[in-house]
């Protein structure tokens, strides 16, 4: 058997996430200024087409990944449902009411819902100062709120139409967390895929104008990078450390956002802005600082995705032995140790 390389789940998680948070957080001032004009279902619409060409081309193999099954449909059709349709449609009819600056930063409050969503539907634990920046981002998004109410009520109804999307995506991000063993090409090949269609129907439905040449063409290259190799990144980061702590270091790409909407010129940040986003930031740190270990009892269990066997999870036999991942149905004996651990697919024990 391969010597176990070190575990650091919530390092690699980390990165990934940031990965996707990076990817994502350039994506929303980009997308007020390729979709200035244009109608919200016909914005989604395209956004989406990108990300299901990204998805298509990073397939992988069965014997690497995980395959969708049948029984996945009702999940991804609720996972399409709200995160390719509800939120970017009311994403993009909010940035044509308001600031990027200020949109960016609300999208923090995408984190909140998740974890919430995370702690309710999955029990993945929260420790105290989980809480208390969960209590610093929600004060932020009540500032933001507050200082965009200041600017007229257009501002305002913009601002709530992208609280509206922080909470479709975070319950997109509760539900993919089941998916996220699969293979993560195919998850967002089929996401994708079924939320460019509802939208591009209702664009067709609301008569919506047809897009120019290059706002099309910007639009699906922001797809393709800020929703579908950032949704792929967010997977891989579920997969290694849950869907609580990736939604909170997924939390960085609304102040990447807004840094990039100040470089284009967005100037309309205020003291209450500026109040909120400080406390979206000591949030997310806060949350970040999370350490978890103990003793804990691993269950009998049997389930399929992609695996190493250099984790200390995974000790099962082959002939000859793989040496790098893989995938296949594979059952774990029950057994008890102690490490640092997350709410990954194979800890799940209560507290």
């Amino acid at each position: 058997m391969n010597s176990l390389r070190p575990h650091r789940p919530a390092l690699e998680g980390g990165l990934l996430a940031l990965l996707a948070a990076g990817l994502f957080g350039a994506s929303t001032p980009l997308l007020q200024v390729f979709g200035r004009g244009l109608g919200p279902f016909s914005t989604a619409a395209l956004l989406y087409v990108g990300a299901a060409l990204v998805g298509l081309l990073l397939r992988q193999s069965p014997k690497r990944e995980a395959a969708l099954r049948r029984g996945d449909l009702p999940r991804l059709l609720a996972v399409a449902g709200f995160g390719a349709a509800l939120g970017p449609v009311a994403l993009a009819w909010g940035l044509q009411r308001s600031s990027a600056t200020g949109a960016s930063l609300m999208l923090t409050l995408e984190a909140l819902f998740t974890a919430l969503l995370a702690w309710r539907l999955y029990g993945e634990t929260m420790d105290r100062r989980v809480v208390l920046g969960l209590l610093a981002l929600l004060g932020g998004g009540v500032l933001l709120v507050l200082d965009q109410g200041l600017h007229g009520s257009s501002q305002l109804l913009g601002l709530l139409a992208v609280l509206l999307a922080t909470a479709a995506w975070g319950m997109d991000n509760s539900l993919s967390r089941a998916l996220a063993e699969r293979d993560p090409g195919q998850v967002v090949l089929a996401k994708a895929a079924l939320g460019s269609t509802a939208t591009a129907f209702l664009a067709w439905l609301s008569g919506e104008a047809l897009p120019a040449p290059l706002a099309a063409l910007g639009l699906l290259a922001v797809g393709a990078t800020g929703y579908g190799l950032s949704l792929r990144f967010y997977l891989l980061a579920q997969r290694a450390f849950g869907a609580a702590r990736t939604g909170s270091v997924f939390a960085f790409a609304p102040f990447i956002g807004a840094a990039i909407a100040f470089a284009l010129g967005d100037r309309s940040a205020g003291w209450g802005m500026v109040a909120g986003g400080g406390l979206m930031l000591v949030g997310v740190i806060l949350h970040l600082a999370e350490s978890h270990a103990h003793e804990h009892q691993h269950e009998a269990l049997a389930h399929e995705h992609a695996h190493r066997h250099d984790d200390g999870h995974h000790d099962h036999h082959h002939d000859p032995m793989p040496t790098g991942p893989h995938s296949h149905p594979h059952a774990h004996q029950p057994t008890r140790h102690s490490h640092a651990h997350v709410p990954d697919a194979h800890h799940t024990h209560s507290h």
